[in-house]
């Protein structure tokens, strides 16, 4: 098993690195840096320090949950190219939606590229619905985004 645990500000530098391969735009160091001390977030990576994945720094994926009332928003996921389709992604938003539920969270959504499909089909398979879309979301490229929702 990998392991997962919370973020530490020494490994901003390395989610940098995954962040910018996965988004366009990608977050900056201060909002990601922000993240870790808000009262109100889950971050939490995956150290494979066990598995180690080539070139990977330790860490090869990452998740982001935010607190928004009675409900949650998934604000990032990501896993550096070369682990993908190796079940990181599922485990991340495993134990984001675990996190949820022992915190008393009703639901969690999501926006994601109406043209992601590994992400659209990763949520589904994960019990996630699509609620509504979002014309024109996205920047860089524009693109829409399918809203996705789970009850908890």
């Amino acid at each position: 098993m990998y392991n997962i645990r919370l973020v530490t500000e020494d490994d901003i530098p390395r989610i940098l690195e995954i962040e910018n391969e996965a988004f366009s735009p990608p977050w900056t160091h201060g909002s990601l840096l922000g993240e870790i001390y808000r009262d109100d977030s889950f971050f939490a990576v995956v150290d494979d320090s066990e598995h180690r994945v080539p070139n990977s720094g330790f860490i090869s994926g990452f998740v982001i949950l935010r607190r928004m009332g009675d409900d949650g928003e998934l604000l990032q996921i990501a896993v550096e190219k070369s682990a993908r389709r190796s079940g990181i992604a599922g485990m991340l938003l495993e134990t984001a939606l675990l996190h949820a539920r022992e915190n008393g969270l009703k639901s969690v959504f999501l926006e994601v590229r109406r043209g992601n499909d590994a992400a659209v089909s990763l949520y589904k398979k994960h019990g996630f619905k699509t609620v509504r879309r979002r014309k024109g979301y996205y920047s860089d490229p524009v693109e829409d985004a399918f809203v996705m929702a789970i009850g908890l």
